[in-house]
């Protein structure tokens, strides 16, 4: 499925130095791609941002919308893990549009760690702003303890790169 919202881009994934740590900071449609948390952790992000506007059409929030959100932030939380590596989903609030075809942005927020544990979370209403504090010891003892990166069969993955698998 395609985004009707956003382009890919064209610079790969970017990690970025900071005097808190390296993060990176992966947009929106990106946060739904294993790849993409991967190819950040792989290239020394200790903490994933995810800033994205996503919520519920008012047709579908009834039926889908509770299971939509937990899907949101169950990737969310299996980046952390799976990478051993801090997560921040970042999601606005609010209405956007006319009552009958608008977005109800579903914020909710949060901060995960490299266990998936959320730390911090906003609410679904209101803007907040989330601070946690992101150890990079617990990164290490996670990684030592489960050791994803470690163990990935790197010499069975070229399939991946195809789009199918005929």
């Amino acid at each position: 499925m395609k985004s009707f919202i956003s382009r890919p881009g064209d610079l790969g994934f970017i990690d970025f130095e900071t005097r808190f740590g390296k993060v990176a900071v992966l947009v929106c449609w990106d946060q739904w791609y294993p790849e993409a948390a991967r190819l950040s952790s792989l290239g020394g992000a200790n903490i994933l941002f995810y800033p994205t506007a996503i919520g519920w059409h008012p047709s579908e929030k009834e039926q889908y919308g509770q299971a939509q959100l937990d899907a949101w932030r169950t990737i969310q939380r299996a980046h952390a893990i799976a990478n051993g590596i801090y997560v921040a989903a970042v999601n606005r609030v609010g209405y956007e549009g006319p009552p009958e075809r608008g977005l109800e942005f579903w914020g909710s927020s949060f901060i995960a760690d490299p266990f998936g544990q959320v730390i911090t979370q906003a609410s679904c209403t209101g803007e907040r702003i989330l601070l946690a504090e992101c150890d990079p010891h617990r990164i290490e003892e996670v990684r030592r303890n489960w050791p994803f990166l470690r163990d990935r069969r790197v010499d069975a993955y070229a399939p991946i790169l195809r789009r199918w698998l005929d």
